[in-house]
């Protein structure tokens, strides 16, 4: 599997900048310091809820849903736990 922009895959890219950009692992644990493993189901529930709530059932949200499955949310819950400690310093 090749990179894009720097990312694992282009679904990674793509959510990350879509919904993540600009945001810190405080966002989704009211400031405490969370733990990869944790983040990472905490983003993918995120994701899941916004395009339940911003789409209608149907093969649209099918796809979205499906697109999904190749994100890969460890890099992403890494990628924000490091915005974290940037913040911080």
């Amino acid at each position: 599997m090749s990179t894009y922009n720097g990312w694992k895959n282009y679904a990674t890219w793509r959510v990350n900048l879509e919904v993540f950009d600009g945001m810190t692992a405080d966002h989704f644990t009211g400031g405490r310091c969370p733990m990869p493993s944790e983040l990472k189901d905490d983003l993918r529930a995120y994701v899941e809820e916004l395009i339940e709530q911003t789409t209608e059932p149907g093969l649209g949200r099918d796809y979205a849903m499906a697109f999904l499955q190749d994100v890969d949310w460890w890099e992403i819950a890494d990628h924000l736990i490091e915005a974290n400690e940037d913040a911080a310093a």
